[in-house]
């Protein structure tokens, strides 16, 4: 993938934060994360890509031990733990002439009708569960080669359906599973153990957190954030959980019914314990109350900053249905 630096870096200059379609080289808001936005623009050349902005690097040294982190984490997830991804790469760029650094993962745009957010909807719920299964077995992949390497490199996955991209689906109605390739693409978090200790910098999750919120964040929600992504149980619940702010919560019932059955089929000697509705319920409410209120103060953190004359980095949504 061939991305002309002196054009991203045009790009992030005339970038307009409030509104991305206003920009120098327009852009479109793709989808928001808890900490990156992912945006759609067009190259010099014509093509259009996806761009994953990450304005969380204090320093070139902190950039590059990131980018190599990062493509390392590509290395194990292809060559090591089987999965197959969306190609893209990661491009660093200096902010204003500053010591900042704002990182960009370039990606190819997949069909919308691709992502598994919206296959969920666009297919019969029989086809939905098969897809479902298949996910799974993606999942088993990373948490077999955690269970071989215990100890000395494991893999920490966020394996929510909009994380996933499905190939080879032209419509229900000549779904062949023999045909079907799955993708994982969200690839910004490159959590990885190496004997047991995180490499990923825990301090870049708090870039994007108000200041007078990150001692307590840091406190309280850290370590289990980034736990909860190395415990196959949690992995599973908040897969499950998802399909709330998907609005398919008619098929959660069904998926745990097949969550339990590939934990006992698929890793029996675990002793995990089986997953219940109502903690699936209980853990959606919390999660979707947390960043519901963290959204709301990074939003006073943006005012205040322009109270005081500050650039804010971020490009925030108006809101994010739960």
């Amino acid at each position: 993938m061939q991305i002309d630096i002196q054009w991203l870096k045009k790009f992030e200059q005339g970038l307009n934060l409030l509104d991305p379609e206003k920009s120098e080289i327009p852009a479109r808001v793709l989808g928001y994360g808890e900490i990156s936005t992912v945006l759609e623009a067009q190259t010099e050349d014509g093509n259009a890509y996806a761009f994953k902005r990450m304005p969380m690097f204090n320093s070139p040294d902190e950039a590059e031990a990131y980018q190599k982190l990062y493509h390392e984490s590509i290395s194990v997830l292809t060559e090591k733990v089987g999965l197959k991804l969306v190609p893209g790469d990661l491009i660093m760029i200096d902010q204003d002439g500053t010591e900042k650094m704002v990182g960009y993962i370039v990606q190819d745009i997949l069909p919308v009708n691709s992502i598994g957010n919206k296959v969920i909807h666009d297919f019969p719920d029989d086809q939905v569960l098969e897809l479902f299964d298949a996910v799974l077995q993606q999942i088993k992949l990373v948490f077999a080669f955690n269970d071989q390497n215990k100890g000395k490199l494991e893999v920490g996955f966020d394996a929510q359906i909009s994380n996933w991209a499905f190939r080879g689906l032209e419509s229900w109605d000549i779904f062949d599973s023999e045909k079907l390739e799955i993708y994982y693409f969200d690839t910004s978090s490159p959590l990885l153990r190496r004997d047991g200790k995180e490499q990923l910098d825990p301090e870049l999750f708090l870039r994007s957190a108000p200041s007078f919120l990150v001692w307590i964040i840091r406190l309280l929600f850290l370590k289990d954030v980034l736990n909860r992504y190395y415990d196959l149980r949690l992995v599973l619940v908040d897969l499950v959980a998802n399909f709330y702010k998907e609005k398919r919560p008619d098929l959660i019932p069904k998926l745990i019914e097949h969550i339990n059955q590939f934990l006992e089929k698929d890793f029996p000697d675990s002793k995990i314990e089986p997953i219940a509705e109502k903690e699936v319920k209980s853990y959606y409410r919390e999660d979707a109350l947390i960043w519901r209120i963290y959204l709301a103060f990074r939003k006073v953190d943006r005012f205040l900053h322009r109270m005081i004359g500050k650039n804010y980095p971020y490009i925030l949504p108006d809101k994010i249905e739960r």
